[in-house]
């Protein structure tokens, strides 16, 4: 499997969900380390963008498995524990969101220097999209921002675009774990 795909594929099992008897049969944490899977394979050195993207995405795979471990945790002190699992959400959402900006970041740093100017700046709209909407979103929550199911459902309209355009940019070459721009290569 290509390595975008592997990261469109971790965004499905992220945001999307399954539910059967209120359990949710797409895991979170397997769609991050999909995605931390496909960033490996993109990646070059230590320092580049996609190093930085796999870091947040292997965090977020054990962040996302705290936060289902503890949401199915209950003991006699409701109101310790629902501080403690609301921390935990909004550490999630919040690194879901940064998360999602590094991996488009790190997608859009490769193919802008191959001339991919309207899929780089789709991307770029998307990714701002993405996390704007998920902000307001989380400010909703706390009633900073009442849009009622508007900003849910752009945000998840952002969201299946984003999967959509990254399914599309998988075959690109330059996507390719074995790709080397240019300068790069030894004669």
């Amino acid at each position: 499997m290509p390595p975008v795909t592997k990261i469109a594929t971790g965004f499905v099992f992220v945001f999307g969900a399954l539910r059967f008897n209120g359990f949710d049969l797409l895991f979170d944490p397997v769609g991050w380390g999909l995605c931390a899977a496909g960033l490996a394979q993109l990646q070059r050195s230590v320092d580049d963008p996609f190093s930085r993207a796999r870091f947040f995405a292997a965090v977020m795979a054990c962040a996302s498995f705290v936060v289902m471990l503890a949401s199915g945790e209950r003991s006699g002190h409701p109101l310790t524990v629902f501080s403690f699992s609301h921390v935990l959400g909004l550490a999630n959402t919040v690194g879901a969101l940064v998360t999602v900006w590094l991996v488009v970041e790190a997608i859009i740093g490769r193919i802008r220097p191959c001339a991919e100017s309207s899929r780089t700046a789709l991307l770029d709209v998307l990714r701002w999209a993405v996390v704007s909407l998920g902000v307001l979103g989380l400010l909703s929550g706390y009633g900073y921002a009442d849009l009622g199911p508007v900003t849910t459902i752009a945000w998840f309209a952002t969201v299946v675009a984003l999967i959509v355009v990254l399914y599309g940019s998988a075959g690109l070459p330059y996507l390719a774990p074995t790709w080397e721009p240019v300068a790069d290569r030894v004669p």
